[in-house]
């Protein structure tokens, strides 16, 4: 897991909001612009970013491109921070 990439990736609102988005399911880049007051090659930089950070996945489908979540990376995130619990609790 590249920690430095995924947590630069989630540090933008755009970019969790995308991931919002793709809870559900997989969307067209088109219908993800869409839901956003910004350029196309603004959303698609932010799209870029987060394949980069393994946080989504694409796939061409005729003429679109369908983004959907990599849970594994999510998945990998909360094994992570998880494993801070349960430490030392002699500050409390």
């Amino acid at each position: 897991m590249g920690i430095q990439k995924t947590f630069k990736a989630l540090s933008d609102n755009t970019r969790r909001e995308i991931l919002e988005l793709l809870k559900d399911g997989a969307v067209s880049a088109g219908d993800i612009a869409a839901r956003f007051d910004m350029t196309a090659a603004t959303i698609s930089h932010h799209l870029a970013v987060l394949k980069d950070a393994e946080l989504v996945s694409d796939e061409k489908r005729g003429k679109f491109i369908y983004y959907e979540l990599n849970t594994s990376v999510i998945d990998d995130i909360i094994r992570w921070m998880t494993a801070f619990q349960g430490g030392n609790n002699d500050a409390k």
